[in-house]
């Protein structure tokens, strides 16, 4: 009789393990340890937690065995982990030092409390195997689309049950005006797995941009295929987005695949996102071109582009400024953000006035520089030349060919110019000696007095300071804030040098310095590659839409 209750069970305990091992989807053999680890800490709280008592439960017929080991040795220190080789010996012939001799325990009874103890051990050593199973799962499935029940909401944050594990949408993740109720089926894209103390954490979005590429490989057969590719996405949450396709096959049309036949496909989309309006924009390798069609629907009839900076001027009609735009600031908001350019947008009539404030900005400088009247700046400044550099440097047949003009005057405006250069040089020279720069900083090769002047402002005064200088301290940087570029001022903003030029600047007080040798001072490959298809700094390149 005492046998069958024995084997009723040892039965029991078997169909406990594997009923929790189904429920957590956790392996059964991890159930098993920590029932064996529970009956460890009992048994060591009943016999002595100085022994090392070990429990092995049989995962075949579910027979339970309480073991002390005890370590073979020389001399015995503590009786209650290690025995004598000759104690060993009687027991088992065959024993060495080294070896651990198991002596059987007695089954023993649960306590009240005991009991209570080996269900906490049980109860956490299933739930950390549940947190670990739940993170392996999920932390490489970071960018995919998932499906749930919605379980509560709290606090406006949505836990969501995705079957084998558990998520959270957080409120600023989802949808504006979007409810969600208890019950609810629920898409989203999860976009961060990671452990924290109460376990592992699953992050869902619907607001992410990557989440509409992910609704449009599913709609899609192309998107999902590879052959029309999602370039870049650019969302406002629940009112409006724009995506950037383009076709790795010329016979597809990639905006006409992501419609769909009377537009069904991009429906999908737009109803699982609330009714989110979505604006198709054919991708370009041509920053120009990108750019005016993802200011769609505004025309464009204008663009000047500064590469360097990623900054784009777009002129527009003047009707069509507020089309451009948009409510609020969004469709140029959402064209900034999909392209990755700075866009500054004006009508044909403010950029009327700033070429004319420009051209007499110009006209005066010539005026004052040269001591010329005001038709002859007028010229200089209608025939393209900017400063009185170019006016100083330039071929004198350049300025002899302008009409009106002789070889004479030509030359005697070249006079002028490199005599006005000459006294700024002797100005900024003085400056420079007041700021106490000193003078092996200005035999710099590319050095010139209004740098000098420019970095002695800014406490550079000696060619270690200039050493310990980066290029962006020269001449700024740009980065992108919450979908805007901002632009940082360098020490020589103003002055419009180079990256090249600032490089070269530093590498050469680094050599200087005794820091590095000159053939490790040779120009960034890099920034020489980008100087050559950025072209200068200075210089706008300008196109038409």
């Amino acid at each position: 009789m005492a046998e069958t209750a024995v084997s009723a069970n040892r039965l029991e305990l078997l169909q406990i393990a594997d009923a929790v091992a189904r429920e957590k989807s956790i392996d059964k053999m991890v159930v098993l340890q920590a029932m064996e680890d529970a009956i460890q800490r009992a048994a060591r709280s009943r016999y002595g937690s100085e022994n090392d008592i070990r429990a092995e439960i049989d995962p075949k017929t579910g027979e339970m065995r309480l073991q002390r080991l005890l370590e073979v040795v020389d001399n015995v220190e503590n009786e209650h982990t290690q025995i004598s080789l000759k104690d060993a010996s009687r027991r088992n012939p065959a024993a060495r030092v080294g070896d651990f001799i198991a002596e059987p325990l007695p089954p023993i009874d649960f306590g009240r409390i005991a009991a209570q103890n080996a269900k906490q051990v049980i109860v956490q050593k299933v739930r950390e195997a549940e947190r670990e199973r739940q993170y392996n799962e999920y932390k490489d499935r970071v960018g995919d689309i998932v499906h749930g029940l919605v379980k509560r909401v709290e606090y406006g944050n949505v836990i969501v049950d995705l079957g084998r594990g558990e998520a959270i949408l957080r409120r600023d993740e989802t949808l504006p005006r979007e409810t969600v109720r208890n019950g609810d089926r629920i898409r989203a894209y999860i976009y961060d797995v990671r452990r924290e103390q109460r376990g592992p954490q699953i992050f869902l979005s619907r607001t992410h941009p990557s989440f509409m590429a992910k609704l449009f490989a599913q709609e899609v057969p192309e998107v999902y295929d590879g052959i029309v590719e999602i370039v870049s996405v650019a969302r406002d949450p629940g009112s409006r987005a724009k995506i950037a396709v383009r076709s790795k096959d010329s016979s597809i049309d990639p905006v006409g695949a992501c419609v769909g036949m009377r537009g069904s496909r991009v429906q999908a989309v737009v109803n699982e996102l609330q009714g989110e309006k979505i604006d198709i924009i054919p991708w370009s390798p041509d920053a120009a071109t990108f750019i005016v069609n993802a200011l769609a629907p505004a025309e464009v009839t204008k663009v000047v582009l500064d590469e360097e900076a990623e900054r784009i001027e777009v002129v527009v009609p003047d009707d069509q400024l507020s089309l451009a735009i948009g409510r609020r600031g969004q469709n140029v908001r959402l064209a900034s953000q999909l392209t990755g350019w700075d866009i500054d947008i004006m009508t044909e009539a403010e950029e009327s006035e700033r070429r004319q404030k420009e051209f007499a900005e110009r006209t005066q400088t010539f005026m004052e520089a040269l001591d010329v009247d005001e038709m002859i700046a007028q010229l200089l400044a209608s025939e393209g030349f900017d400063s009185i550099e170019e006016v100083a440097f330039v071929p004198v047949d350049d300025i002899a060919e302008i009409e009106g003009f002789d070889e004479g005057t030509a030359e005697e405006l070249q006079m002028r110019a490199r005599e006005y250069l000459d006294r700024v040089a002797a100005e900024n020279d003085k400056r420079r000696r007041e700021l106490g720069v000193e003078d092996a900083l200005a035999d710099i090769d590319g050095m010139t007095p209004a740098i000098l002047v420019a970095l002695g402002e800014n406490d550079v005064k000696t060619v270690e300071d200039l050493a310990g200088c980066a290029t962006d301290d020269l001449v700024g940087w740009t980065e992108r804030q919450k979908g805007e570029v901002v632009k940082h001022e360098g020490y020589l903003s103003h002055i419009e040098v180079s990256a090249v030029d600032a490089e070269r600047l530093i590498m050469a007080a680094r050599v200087k310095a005794g820091w590095i040798s000159p053939e490790e001072a040779e120009p960034d490959a890099e920034i020489e590659d980008a100087e050559v298809e950025g072209g200068d700094s200075a210089a706008d390149q300008e196109g038409t839409a």
